[in-house]
């Protein structure tokens, strides 16, 4: 991140808060499939939140590669987790975890209100802390993709956020009406944005993490470098649905 050396090269010199320790038990393709979901993650649910025993988490699209590490680090400080899924592989998946999720919504017919199956779950308290995977800014008629009808509307969201509740959002074009900040402020709710590269805007939380145990990714199986073309294809038009590692 501050260094003037090519990440390429054979030998790179790096400042020690930058780097950690991976464990031995921990190959190379697991470390470096989970390094990018497990910062957001932990900057989700440690820095803009603070996930504990006795809160309850809302994962949205938990099957997916970083709502599976969401879950995971939620799980392992202590929290509730609930989890939307968007087809029924995705539920299974979900499903099978262990330790169990709380409650998996199974939203890929549109048929089940996100807000409803949260409020019955913390019975009419509502949820601690949010992670969405985007949410859906205007009326159904406007959405021209299948998944966008699938994603929760804002109102869902703040209407199932418990009183301090936290929203982090990966949706950047968030707006908020008057009404809806209005809600948030009788609740005493917080917004945070979480993007992609959060962790390199500030270096003054680089290298603090705690994280003493064993993610399980989504992985493909690894990629060899002839295929790396193809396969970063894929992920710039958003259809991986696993993490996808090159190993050379």
């Amino acid at each position: 991140l501050d260094t003037f050396f090519s990440p390429i090269c054979f030998v790179c010199l790096f400042v020690s808060p930058n780097l950690v320790r991976k464990p031995e038990k921990v190959c190379w393709v697991e470390a470096a499939g989970t390094v990018r979901d497990g910062v957001r993650a932990y900057t989700a649910l440690h820095y803009l939140s603070q996930a504990s025993p006795g809160k309850t988490v809302l994962v949205m699209d938990g099957a997916s590669p970083f709502g599976t590490i969401a879950i995971q680090l939620a799980q392992h400080r202590g929290a509730k987790v609930i989890s939307t899924a968007y087809c029924l592989e995705d539920k299974q998946y979900l499903e099978r975890l262990r330790p169990p999720v709380a409650r998996v919504i199974d939203v890929s017919h549109g048929k089940i209100d996100v807000a409803e199956s949260c409020l019955e779950e913390t019975g009419g308290l509502g949820v601690d802390i949010v992670l969405d995977a985007g949410v859906k800014l205007y009326s159904a008629e406007d959405e021209s993709t299948s998944k966008s009808q699938l994603l929760p509307h804002k109102h869902d969201i703040i209407t199932l956020l418990g009183v301090g509740g936290h929203w982090i959002t990966t949706e950047k074009n968030l707006q908020l009406d008057p009404p809806d900040s209005h809600s948030l402020f009788l609740k005493g709710a917080t917004v945070s944005f979480l993007n992609d590269e959060i962790w390199n805007l500030s270096n003054i939380q680089q290298g603090n993490s705690d994280i003493s145990f064993h993610f399980r990714p989504q992985l493909d199986e690894p990629i060899p470098l002839y295929e790396a073309k193809v396969s970063m294809e894929i992920v710039q038009k958003n259809q991986a649905r696993k993490r996808q590692v090159i190993q050379f």
